[in-house]
């Protein structure tokens, strides 16, 4: 039987399989690739392998390998895709593995396909026949855009495990909970017409003005109601972020558009905030004599939440000695949590590499990353650890969130350390 490649090979040929998802069909790439590597290193290590079509995107699918039979297990997750790049920007080329400064670049590398990498090497050096619970690993498609390949397990209950570990980008840090989003445009139809007149149109421009006002009005509302000290940005926000109009300042302005985005705090609703915003609008067209609407840009995420007592969070604290906390960026986490997975985000590089030029994984990261996949291997897949064993290992939580400085290899095998 053939074993996979070592990791930097791995890494290398991931990276070297453009699979850019985007709105734009210009950007727009199939991920079958980058699934028909991981599906041959993962079936060579004896996973069962199922690749699933994604409705609607005949060239996007996402892989389920599974390893290891029973109701509980352990879920491996990350996406296949990646953002676009920009050109001329990258000091090397951006589907070329390159090391420098103790560093792995290329577009991927840290968001996410290095992950799948490091996963699969290390599963390598562990004896997979003797697992009491299943181990699966999942690759996704679109989550950089529609996240359509997390939405489609949801729809089709794909998924069937009691805990999830999704490796973004988190520094090795264990995180529990992130905010949702949706993002919204907001039209207005007036009446153009010569501007030495008012009379002659109806001005998009100015309703338009009104719409932002009572949103204004809305988001300071939302700030004093919602708040929870998790987070850095404690309260819900709401970004204008884009807004076209009008075509001369001689001529009235017939059509407007207002893009937005606005990020709402676990335990929030997005339908109800869509709820809320189109009753403001109603009574601005009466006023105004305009046409509004309101429509989505993409799909709204829902917010995530893992509770703080949960064991998968205990476990990663033990193994990581770092304490839980929340971030800012999405993620498919509240897909894995519709399915009854108790999920946790948790990866190696660093979310400020993503989305950047000269992305990068830090060599660093690595090991340490193998001996937590190792330790939630054993813990949830070959053996039950006692629940006070856990607790006991867990570094003490502040109030603030503050990360505990502690040696997360104090009790690990010189190999095993960086």
């Amino acid at each position: 039987m053939n074993t996979p490649p070592p990791l930097i090979t791995m890494m290398s040929q991931l990276i070297a399989s453009p699979s850019i998802s985007s709105s734009q069909a210009s950007w727009d790439q199939s991920n079958k690739k980058v699934i028909e590597l991981l599906e041959s290193w993962l079936s060579s290590l004896g996973f069962s392998c199922e690749v699933m079509a994604i409705p609607n995107r005949p060239n996007n699918v996402n892989l389920i390998a599974t390893i290891g039979h029973g109701e509980g297990g352990l879920v491996l997750s990350g996406h296949t895709d990646t953002v676009p790049y920009d050109q001329g920007r990258w000091q090397s080329d951006p589907f070329s593995l390159e090391e420098r400064d103790n560093k792995l670049y290329g577009l991927g590398s840290c968001d996410m396909k290095g992950f799948f990498a490091v996963v699969i090497d290390t599963l390598r050096d562990m004896d997979l026949r003797q697992l009491k619970e299943p181990l699966i690993i999942l690759a996704t498609a679109d989550e950089e855009s529609s996240m359509s390949g997390a939405r489609a397990l949801v729809n089709q209950q794909k998924i069937k495990a009691r805990y999830a570990v999704i490796g973004e980008p988190t520094q090795l840090k264990p995180i529990y909970a992130h905010k949702g989003i949706m993002m919204e445009r907001i039209q207005i139809k007036g009446q153009s017409g010569h501007s030495s007149n008012p009379a002659l149109g109806n001005n998009a421009m100015d309703a338009m003005h009104l719409v932002m006002s009572e949103l204004m009005t809305f988001r300071q509302q939302l700030k004093k109601k919602y708040r929870d000290a998790s987070f850095v940005i404690d309260y819900p926000t709401m970004n204008f972020g884009c807004i076209h109009g009008g075509d001369s300042a001689n001529r009235i302005c017939g059509k407007c558009e207002l893009d937005f985005d606005l990020r709402a705090l676990p335990g929030m609703s997005n339908q109800s905030l869509m709820e809320e915003i189109q009753t403001i609008l109603p009574k601005i067209e009466e006023t105004t004599g305009t046409t509004i609407e309101m429509r989505s840009l993409f799909e709204d995420i829902p917010s995530f939440l893992t509770s703080t007592d949960s064991d998968i969070l205990k476990t990663c604290e033990a193994l990581t000695q770092q304490t839980g906390d929340s971030v800012a960026f999405c993620t498919e986490g509240p897909f894995l949590n519709q399915l009854g997975i108790e999920t946790l985000i948790l990866g190696p590089g660093s979310i400020d590499q993503a989305h950047q030029p000269n992305e990068f994984m830090a060599l660093d990261q690595i090991k340490p990353m193998q001996h937590i996949l190792k330790g939630l291997i054993h813990r949830y897949c070959l053996q039950t650890v006692d629940n006070k064993l856990i607790k006991a290992n867990t570094p003490p939580i502040d109030k603030h969130h503050k990360q505990t400085k502690i040696d997360p290899f104090n009790n690990v095998d010189e190999e095993d350390r960086v």
